[in-house]
């Protein structure tokens, strides 16, 4: 006598079924059996089985025949596993109809219906909706649990709300719920994400306190909160008390970890940690090994990257497009192309398909190389293959040839994108005008939106922003006003960065009073000013010799929250000095740094310049001397100007001293500043001297790339010192009167006995002649 198939058997084979089809199918042909007939366990593994896998529609018919054939009011368990299935595939929508048909075909939501569409719906950020679900349940007399109040406080704390979720959770026992790990879990979560640091750390205590230990899962969700805001070493803290009370750490634990220390740029004890969870007798999976191949990616060590993909293949785990696709991205923005394509072409041998994100890391690759004719060739290699290009890859390409200054094949790629079943979007487009733009064929950038247009490609304001800033470079500012009133005639709102570069074109042109209006009409607009608005405001009334006007702005930009920058006050300085107020210069530079605490290079050069241009040289050196105290190390207009001015008071020497005191100290200047020495000492008939600087030159390595190619000592000690002199003179940083000195001095035999082996030596020879 054979056995009855009995409803456990039939749950039992559904769930050990990988294919849900297959299942389905199974689940079907109970039915034909004697005396079996399918019962609410049953139908709800059919359901979890179909909704798991995504198989929506057969769900929904089964739904259905649950519905016919079993007591509609025991099939609420039934209902949840259908909304978590929708829930978990995003598909909010759906969910939401599941619970509302629960009470038409007279199956009573319980908490439990509550509590999982509530989830899914603050899952997916509809946080109004859930609070409605809540008041609806109250309204209904349904009893909250410690689930309930678990997920408002999930919802008070994805909403900013983490103080409202910890008054919740002070609440939880008067509302006759004993408050939880996952609970208080949720809570620390939220304070940490909203930086309330200090009252995290004690919630969590408090927590273990109570002798209340979150389960790993419960600990990694909180992890992963804490390392996605860059607190890695706070969650170590964390993790260490947790594992005095007993809970083990997961391989998921230990891959959240690698993920924060990659973000955080700590590469090598992410490294370390690798080794440290093979020891722990964890075994690594293929994401463990993709967080740390990307994070090595992503911070320019590639080869390291590739190393751990060798190891990867060693210890038994296949490579997935993920892997592969992070190195040859990380090759391609270090532009080693060629190790690209070579990852590549091991890839494909191993069963690598490449994808749409391969295409484009190899695209952008040979472009920034300066090679479209190559990035060209593999897009052409993706069309061969039969595989339709998608925008992104169209998109891309076009992107590289417009940077690399290609316009027409640009267009003419972008007119090619219909026969290939892929429609121009307006990134596309935007991409174009901009590269017209540049290369100033502003008119044809602005017909290209016509073109958009008329093809259903509505402009953005990135669009706009791009002719508007065209125009302005020409100094067609009528034609950029008129594109910022077509912006207001199609609802388009002109943002802080259209106002800024109508401003600074019209500052460029000098229209001050233009400038003025415009600023004034920007904040009626309800636009508000940035750094740069104020920026521009100030080079243009200090153009038209306002500047006690542009100073009084400084007051006005700090009610408004803006810190004036070393770009306001250098334009200010600017601004002084062009009027010959050098007095007033110098007392804002004075209040910049006690008032403003600003202190930049370019605010000291313009400083120091002004004073060398007046002759004024101990103060030049003496604010020189202060730069590096106040952190801003002098660059080379920095010893231009000093020299400059050393030069024009007729004070050579001490130019020259300037100039080889600095030096020793490691400084190497520019080609033009030696050319202004070398200029000032031949004027001064200081042949000798600027004889010296060129053999300096020479031991420095300061020399044009044909003296490297000289290997025979001799010839280049003779030839060397031309080479230098005429290439300065090539390069119009010396004379010809200087030239043709230093060409006779370097061949002068009694100068060239004389030795030039070290700074020093220069040195020692300038303060002897000084004292001549």
């Amino acid at each position: 006598m054979s056995r009855a198939l009995l409803p456990k058997h039939v749950a039992a084979v559904v769930k050990s079924q990988k294919d849900p089809l297959r299942a389905l199918e199974m689940f079907n042909s109970a039915k034909s059996e004697d005396g079996f007939k399918h019962t609410v366990l049953t139908y709800k593994c059919m359901v979890q089985k179909l909704g798991q896998h995504g198989h929506f529609e057969e769900m929904e018919k089964l739904l259905s025949e649950m519905r016919a054939n079993v007591n509609n009011a025991l099939l609420e368990g039934s209902y949840i596993e259908a909304m978590k299935s929708y829930g978990r595939k995003g598909r909010v929508q759906e969910a939401v109809d599941t619970f509302e048909r629960m009470d038409f075909y007279n199956c009573d939501p319980s908490v439990h219906s509550y509590n999982a569409i509530m989830n899914i719906l603050i899952e997916y950020g509809f946080h109004n909706q859930a609070h409605k679900v809540y008041m609806r349940m109250r309204d209904k007399g349904v009893e909250s649990d410690v689930y309930t109040y678990t997920v408002r406080i999930k919802s008070f704390c994805r909403t900013g709300r983490p103080h409202a979720a910890l008054r919740l959770l002070r609440n939880m026992p008067e509302l006759g719920c004993d408050s939880n790990a996952v609970a208080y879990c949720t809570v620390v979560s939220g304070l940490y994400d909203s930086g309330h640091c200090d009252q995290a750390r004690p919630l969590f205590d408090e927590m273990l306190a109570r002798r209340l230990c979150p389960d790993v899962v419960t600990f990694n969700k909180l992890l992963h909160v804490l390392c996605m805001k860059g607190l890695v070493y706070e969650s170590e803290k964390l993790l260490n008390k947790v594992l005095k009370r007993g809970v083990c750490p997961n391989l998921f634990t230990f891959n959240i970890f690698v993920q924060g220390l990659c973000r955080e740029g700590d590469l090598d004890r992410a490294v370390r940690l690798l080794v440290s969870v093979s020891r722990e007798g964890l075994s690594l999976d293929v994401v463990t090994y993709n967080i740390l191949i990307c994070g090595l990616c992503r911070n320019s060590r590639v080869v390291e990257a590739e190393e751990h993909l060798r190891k990867m293949v060693n210890d038994g785990f296949e490579p997935d497009g993920f892997t592969y696709n992070s190195i040859i991205d990380g090759y391609c923005k270090k532009g080693m192309v060629q190790h690209a394509n070579r990852v590549l072409k091991d890839a494909v041998f191993k069963g690598f398909k490449p994808d749409e994100f391969t295409y484009c890391s190899l695209i952008n690759g040979f472009c920034r190389d300066g090679d479209p004719d190559q990035a060209m060739a593999v897009f052409k290699d993706r069309l061969g293959k039969g595989l339709r290009p998608s925008i992104v890859v169209y998109n891309t390409l076009i992107k590289g040839l417009s940077q690399q200054g290609l316009i027409l094949p640009a267009l003419q790629l972008m007119n090619e994108m219909a026969e290939n079943g892929c429609q121009p979007d307006i990134w596309t487009y935007n991409v174009v005008i901009n590269g017209l733009c540049k290369m100033g064929c502003v008119s044809d950038a602005n017909h290209l939106v016509d073109d958009a247009i008329a093809k259903g490609c509505l402009p953005d304001i990135f669009t706009y922003n791009t002719i508007i800033d065209g125009y302005c470079k020409q100094l067609k500012l009528d034609n950029a006003t008129e594109i910022v009133n077509i912006m207001w005639s199609q609802g388009m709102t002109p943002d802080v960065i259209t106002y800024n570069t109508l401003l600074n074109g019209l500052c460029k042109a000098a229209k001050s009073e233009e400038v003025i209006e415009i600023f004034k009409a920007m904040g009626k607009k309800g636009c508000a000013p940035n750094i740069i608005t104020y920026n521009i405001i100030v080079e243009s009334l200090c153009k038209a010799k306002k500047v006690n006007e542009a100073v009084d702005l400084l007051g006005e930009m700090e009610n408004k929250g803006l810190k004036p920058d070393f770009v306001s006050f250098g334009t200010l300085i600017t601004g002084f000095c062009k009027i010959g107020d050098i007095d007033s210069a110098y007392q804002l530079f004075r209040r910049m740094e006690k008032q403003y605490d600003v202190c930049h290079t370019t605010t000291y050069n313009i400083i120091i310049s002004a004073f060398s241009e007046q002759l004024n040289m101990n103060m030049a050196t003496k604010l020189f001397s202060e730069m590096k105290d106040n952190g801003c190390d002098p660059d080379n207009y920095t010893y231009r100007v000093v020299i400059d001015g050393f030069c024009k008071m007729g004070n050579v020497t001490q130019g020259h001293n300037f100039l080889l005191e600095n030096i020793e100290k490691g400084f190497i200047p520019s080609l033009t500043t030696f050319g202004r020495i070398l200029n000032c000492l031949c004027a001064k008939h200081k042949v000798h001297e600027a004889v010296g600087i060129i053999h300096l030159m020479l031991q420095k390595g300061i020399v044009p790339e044909t003296v490297n190619t000289i290997f025979e000592a001799d010839k280049k000690a003779v030839a060397a010192p031309k080479i230098v002199v005429e290439d300065l003179l090539k390069k119009g940083h010396i004379t010809y009167h200087t030239y043709e000195l230093l060409y006779d001095g370097i061949r002068d035999k009694k100068i060239l006995k004389k030795r030039f082996p070290t700074v020093n030596s220069f040195h020692q020879g300038a303060k002897s002649s000084a004292a001549d």
